[in-house]
């Protein structure tokens, strides 16, 4: 019997006329109102109406699909769930249940863990799987063997596109998706994982002066972990920067929360206070980082 692999995103609506229902479903059943619709509805229209995150994922459980077929011939079946547009996690959950399968491997496409997002894809994947199927969740993945050294090469390629005589003036900053704070009360170590992940990228790729920051807060009035990138981005004016390097290292794909909230908003912000930002490029399907998901998934399942 082969292993299952059920790889978990978040999804995406595939057109305009699905941001409502989309919105809804993340609001756990609760419609948006007309002026949060408006907001997420603007954002999409910013860049083209939809986000490419559809594909990017659909690439990327092909590309790991494919990887692990040249490590480990017919020893794998993977599949693709969805945590809130179809198809839905819990509909691939079913089918390998269904199809007899005894052991399944879950992994989410962000390489930091925590208690309010990744654990909650395992948590419904486990449920659905139910209590014949063994089911081994996959937790941070950041230091998985080759994936800093992805990332420290894409921050070294941003920093060739900006003069060395200006890189004493250069800060890099990685940034995450936000949580709310009350996530710190839950002892949870997300905010930790980013930190590490920044300092062990920046030490391979050899930068001295970098930072970490949050983005793409939610809309809610609870406080979300900071500082904001676009104040991060004001403050490094401030304090005498003249280039920033963007480095999304909690995002793994092109898709709304880098276009738009790293290429619009934080663009617009760096032109405002006369900074040069510059971000490196998404990993998206490349085939090293296939091979590093890869072999995450074989040491999980113990191959």
């Amino acid at each position: 019997m082969k292993t299952g692999v059920l790889v978990m995103a978040h999804g995406t609506p595939s057109s305009p006329e699905g941001i409502e229902p989309f919105y809804t479903r993340i609001r756990r059943g609760s419609p948006p109102t007309p002026e949060l619709l408006a907001d997420l509805t603007r954002r999409y229209l910013a860049i083209g109406g939809t986000s490419p995150l559809t594909e990017c994922t659909a690439a990327q459980v092909a590309g790991i699909a494919a990887a692990l077929e040249v490590d480990a011939p017919a020893a794998f079946d993977v599949r693709y769930g969805s945590k809130f547009e179809p198809p839905l996690l819990e509909e691939a959950a079913h089918s390998f249940r269904d199809d007899g399968f005894t052991k399944v491997v879950g992994i989410v496409l962000a390489p930091h863990s925590s208690s309010m997002s990744t654990e909650q894809y395992m948590s419904r994947a486990r449920t659905s799987l139910g209590d014949a199927v063994e089911f081994i969740a996959v937790g941070a993945w950041y230091d998985a063997p080759g994936f800093l050294n992805l990332i420290a090469k894409r921050v070294n390629d941003a920093l060739a596109t900006i003069p060395a005589s200006r890189h004493a003036t250069t800060e890099v900053i990685f940034s995450a998706h936000s949580l709310p704070e009350k996530v710190v009360e839950l002892s949870d170590t997300y905010p930790e994982q980013l930190k590490e992940s920044a300092v062990l990228a920046a030490e391979i790729a050899g930068v001295r002066s970098f930072d970490v920051a949050w983005q793409s807060a939610g809309r809610t009035t609870d406080p979300w972990l900071g500082p904001d990138i676009l104040k991060a981005l004001r403050d490094k004016h401030a304090e005498g920067f003249t280039d920033v390097v963007s480095c999304p290292i909690g995002f793994v794909s092109d898709h709304l929360e880098v276009l738009f909230d790293i290429d619009i908003e934080a663009q617009s912000v760096a032109r405002e206070v006369g900074l040069n930002l510059v971000r490196t490029a998404s990993l998206n399907d490349d085939s090293a980082f296939m091979s590093v998901l890869a072999g995450v998934i074989r040491t999980a399942d113990g191959t």
